[in-house]
């Protein structure tokens, strides 16, 4: 009973909370159709008011139908009256979409400005902000003006359409950010409200300045602006930097506002650039204003500049910097006036943007047109436009920039000029020409590095010194422009001349003396832009520049010069003023060797300066050697660097030095091994080339510089009797070197001077590569062995046997005329052309006739399809120049010199010059001195020093010959005419004279009876109609015993000029 009763409570319990949930359910779904609905009629209704505002505004205005292109261009609407205009735009506004109504919208701009353009009051737009919606309508105006504003970000200036479009937005901005377009102002009766409308205007400005608006121009500009061809016309240009100025006067340049225009207006690539060409209106509004000054007021404050940076990258700093020396270069008398400020700015940006230049590529580096590897990425735009950028900042060191910068210099030499021209005066006593000689030997500094003309010139060459730091991409182009101005190099060496006695150099040493290693002094700066500038000029001057028409500075000058920079170069290292590592990485010591090196290099190859002007004199030779050996780190860096300062004799015995320690080394001197090893080889005369190739040219390096000894077969193909052990290696070395440099045998030529070269037509010879390096074996065998050649080379090869060449400041054009004179004049005549290029039809190529067959060779990639102008010209005569003394023949340049230096250590070379080198191959042009090789004579036979004969000999050579029957009998007894370069005791062999009464086959020379008859006199015949002969390869005189002196005379005279040996008697 009672479980009947529990399941039908459970039962309705169940189906009540059933019902419940249902009713719950019930009401949800009521809820929720009631919110759908709700939210449905919100919808719908929002559509139609949208809609309803839409149509109101196109019935309003009057909108054409989309029909695409030229449209809007008759668009004349009836307008509306102002206050019902405003009220419809007021609800569109509320309902815009820029994706949606993109198309209404510029249709509302158009009719807008025209409505602003009306005089009548009822339906200009301007009058409702004088009812009480002012305050509604200011709103408006800015929502209308910011929503511009976004249109301007998202369009594109090369899109024909977008471009009208952001015409159409800049007007409106240009419109209602000044009142000198509002009609309805210009009448008496509004006359009032301008002062108001006015400040209107500047709320509306401060609004879109705080919304974004100079981010949004600067994106507009660089869409527009920073590419290969700008896609803005003037109009465009003027109405966007109208916008941009409107703020920056309406606050009286602001600090703050300021900022904001350098970092996104003037920081945009090349703006001034494009301004000055399509807008010269603006241009006109910038100096008026003087935007230039204004700028360089602010970031002369070095926390702005700070602040300005770090808001930039650095690659839009570089494009702020070309943008202000526009700027400034437009607005001239703004730059005369703040000179230094300028030099202090730009020194600063360009500072910054040093900070992520780095000298080599890696994963973090990116590459820059101007800057090199750069830290920060750089977008495709801005690569586009840097050549825009580039001209703006070739302007730096243009000439008239120059003149600027440099004023107080210029006006300084040209007042000391004035000054020290002589006066003409009829009646000059003696007394004041003495007085005015000592006046200006007085050597007392002229100028104090206190001054302001010392200030400012320092600071203008640390500014290009800072500029060539930085724009590594354009060195050549800034090192050019300052080296070809005519004003910049005579007036910096001015200035050092006036600084005191030798250029200054006591001050420039007692600053380093006070601060060892530390170059951080302004007149620093201007000592290595002045070498930089110089060392430049100097490697494009030909000869005739340099010496007759004294281009720049006068001979006299480069004399002082080099003085000045040998002392200091050899100074500050020997007593420790710069340490090794500092020198090494020094821009003032590498600039002021570099130009050194130049002057000395120009000298060697045509003298200016006296003899012994390279010599330092603070030092003896012997104490400096004496260092050097001691192992004097500082000694050794000087003799790697300018060798020069030691006498050239100094320089052979260091490097006979050299050898000799080899020798010891290797152990192939007998002073070292009692019996060191030899190379034994034997040469047919007939064949002495072809013999001595096939025995030494696969030699190693060891052997070769080891003995190696010579047995002759002649022609009869017997041995020849030798003496030293069979070995005549000397005859051997002279008769190869004779034959090889024949021009007969066509790997070498002659100059018109007669100077050898590598022939570029060789290759007629089987192997003509592996003979090169042969030859150059046995070239480098003879100097080792201290053997003179007399073998003279043009100077351009011994420059690259040097290798000299590789150097950054050598100049194939300046030794041309060693090798082709008539092509350096006809290179000269292309320099100097002062007509346009393009009529004279040449290209970077030219041809040559290769054995009747004529070959063109291009100079560049792609040469014979590039013309030779007036920007290329310069480089293409050095291109020519270096194609025919070193492209041509390279390849056998580079064999002879593989064979040479297989022998010599290349290291051993550097401490001599071109001339210096053919002296150590060839011996010096001195006189001969006939008592120096009378000291180191050998006498055999029974001759002695006092000999009557001996003294006949002594006395034609001394007072009877003169210098060239001289060398020719120098040259007939040793084979060569020239002197050895340390002197008569350094012949190897020694010289000697043997006396001879019989047949040479006889005499043995050394015999007790040959002896006793020479020393008493006995004679068994006269040797009056026998000759004098020599053995060259031992340097031996035979001489005869002869009565008289006239006959020794006639015989010795007639021996010489017939130019044989021992063949005749």
């Amino acid at each position: 009973m009672f479980g009947s009763v529990d399941r039908h409570k459970n039962s309705f319990l169940e189906n009540t909370k059933t019902a419940r949930e249902e009713r719950a359910q019930e009401r949800i779904r009521e809820l929720s159709a009631v919110k759908i609905q709700c939210y449905t009629r919100s919808f719908l209704c929002r559509r139609k008011l949208q809609k309803n505002a839409r149509d109101d505004l196109d019935r309003l205005i009057q909108l054409p139908d989309q029909n695409g292109e030229g449209e809007g261009v008759d668009y004349k609407p009836k307008l509306a009256p102002a206050l019902e205009f405003f009220k419809t735009v007021r609800r569109f506004l509320f309902f815009y979409n820029q994706a949606d109504d993109k198309y209404r919208f510029e249709y509302l701009c158009r009719y807008l400005l025209i409505s602003v353009q009306s005089d009548v009051t009822k339906n200009s737009y301007i009058s409702v902000a004088m009812t009480k919606n002012a305050l509604l309508w200011i709103q408006q105006v800015k929502d209308i003006a910011w929503k511009c504003c976004q249109c301007l970000k998202i369009l594109r200036p090369e899109n024909h359409h977008d471009s009208n479009s952001i015409m159409l937005h800049l007007g409106i901005l240009v419109t209602f950010t000044s009142t000198t377009s509002w009609k309805i102002l210009k009448t008496k009766a509004t006359e009032a409200l301008s002062q108001g409308m006015i400040k209107l205007c500047n709320n509306i400005m401060g609004h879109l300045n705080t919304m974004g608006l100079y981010p949004i121009l600067a994106t507009l500009l660089m869409k527009g602006l920073a590419r290969f061809k700008p896609s803005f016309n003037k109009n465009t240009l003027s109405a966007i930097m109208t916008v941009a100025l409107r703020p920056l006067i309406a606050a009286n340049f602001s600090d703050n506002l300021l900022s904001v225009f350098l970092l996104h207006i003037l920081s945009v690539p090349a703006i001034v650039h494009h301004i000055s060409v399509l807008s010269p209106d603006t241009l006109a509004i910038l100096i008026t204003h003087r935007v230039f000054k204004r700028c360089l007021d602010l970031m002369t404050n070095e926390q702005s500049t700070r602040i300005i940076f770090n808001s930039l990258q650095g690659n839009y700093a570089l494009c702020l910097m070309a943008n202000l020396i526009q700027l400034g270069f437009s607005e001239l008398e703004g730059l005369i006036e703040n000179t230094l400020n300028f030099m202090c700015v730009m020194i600063r940006l360009l500072d910054g943007c040093q900070k992520y230049v780095l000298s080599k590529k890696s994963n973090l580096t990116h590459w820059h047109p101007v800057l090199g590897w750069f830290s920060q990425a750089t977008d495709k735009s801005l690569h586009e436009a840097m050549h825009f950028v580039v001209k703006q900042l070739q302007l730096l060191w243009s000439d008239k920039m120059i003149r600027i910068l440099f004023t107080d210099l210029i006006e300084y030499v040209e007042i000391s000029e004035l000054k020290s021209a002589p006066k003409a005066s009829p009646s000059r006593n003696i007394i004041k020409k003495v007085i005015e000689k000592a006046s200006q030997k007085n050597d007392a500094p002229k100028i104090k590095l206190e001054s302001s003309m010392s200030t400012t010139t320092c600071l203008a060459c640390n500014l290009y010194r800072t500029t060539l730091q930085t724009l590594s991409q354009l060195k050549m182009d800034v090192i050019g422009g300052l080296s070809y101005n005519e004003v910049l190099l005579p007036n910096l060496w001015r200035f050092l001349c006036d600084l005191g006695p030798n250029c200054g150099l006591k001050i420039y040493l007692d600053f380093l003396t006070e601060t060892p290693n530390s170059t951080i002094h302004p007149v620093f700066s201007l000592l290595t832009l002045f070498c930089e500038t110089a060392s430049h000029l100097l490697t494009t001057l030909d000869d005739i520049e340099m010496y007759e028409t004294q281009r720049f500075l006068k001979v006299s000058d480069y004399v002082k010069m080099s003085e000045f920079l040998n002392i200091f170069v050899f100074r500050v290292l020997w007593t420790g003023m710069i340490d090794l590592q500092t020198a090494a990485s020094s821009d003032v010591y590498n600039s002021c060797w570099t130009l050194l090196m130049i002057l000395h290099e120009r000298d060697a190859r045509r003298q200016f300066a006296p003899k012994n002007h390279w010599l330092i004199r603070d030092v003896k030779p012997s104490l400096f050697m004496a260092e050097l050996d001691r192992g004097r780190k500082s000694v050794q860096f000087l003799m790697q660097k300018v060798p020069h300062i030691i006498p050239f004799n100094d320089r052979v015995i260091l490097f006979r030095k050299y050898i000799s320690k080899e020798k010891d080394v290797l152990g192939i001197t007998e002073s070292v091994c009692a019996s060191p090893q030899s190379t034994l080889i034997t040469v047919h005369r007939s064949r002495i080339v072809e013999d001595g190739y096939r025995q030494l040219a696969q030699l190693p390096s060891r052997a070769l510089k080891g003995i190696i000894r010579v047995k002759f077969i002649n022609e009869q193909g017997l041995d020849e009797a030798g003496i030293d052990q069979d070995g005549v290696f000397k005859e051997f070395l002279e008769e190869t070197i004779s034959r090889v440099f024949d021009p007969s045998l066509s790997l070498f030529k002659v100059t018109s001077e007669q100077k050898l070269y590598p022939s570029s037509t060789s290759f007629i010879q089987e192997n003509h590569l592996a003979l090169f390096e042969f030859v150059g074996k046995m070239l480098g065998k003879a100097v080792y062995e201290g053997i003179i050649i007399e073998i003279p080379f043009a100077s351009f090869f011994l420059t690259q046997m040097l290798g000299h060449q590789q150097s950054s400041t050598y100049s194939s054009l300046d030794e041309l005329p060693s090798l082709d004179p008539e092509l350096a004049k006809s290179l000269n005549y292309i320099k100097h052309y002062d007509g346009d290029m393009c009529d004279l039809e040449l290209t970077f190529s030219c041809d040559e006739d290769c054995m009747g067959r004529i070959e063109t060779h291009e100079l560049v990639p792609g040469g014979k399809a590039i013309s030779v102008t007036n920007e290329n010209k310069i480089r293409y005569v050095h291109l020519m120049a270096h194609f025919r003394m070193y492209r041509q023949i390279r390849d056998q340049t580079n064999a002879f010199i593989r064979g040479f230096k297989t022998v010599i250590n290349k290291d051993w070379l550097h401490i001599f010059s071109a001339p210096e080198f053919q002296k150590l191959i060839s011996g010096d042009n001195t006189d001969m001195d006939i008592e120096d090789l009378r000291r180191h004579t050998q006498y055999y036979g029974g001759y002695h020093n006092n000999h009557r004969v001996i003294n006949w000999l002594w006395d034609i050579l001394d007072k009877d010959f003169k210098d060239a029957e001289k060398s020719l009998f120098l040259k007939f007894v040793t084979s060569c005419s020239k002197p050895p370069l340390l002197g008569f005791a350094h012949l190897e062999p020694p010289f000697s004279i043997r006396c001879v009464e019989v047949s040479d086959d006889q005499d043995m020379g050394d015999t007790v009876g040959s002896v006793l008859k020479g020393f008493f006199n006995i004679k068994k015949k006269d040797a009056g109609g026998r000759l004098p002969t020599s053995s060259t390869c031992f340097n031996l005189l035979k001489l005869p015993n002869y009565s008289k002196k006239s006959i020794l005379k006639e015989k010795l005279r007639y021996a010489i000029h017939s130019h044989s040996g021992f063949e005749i008697s």
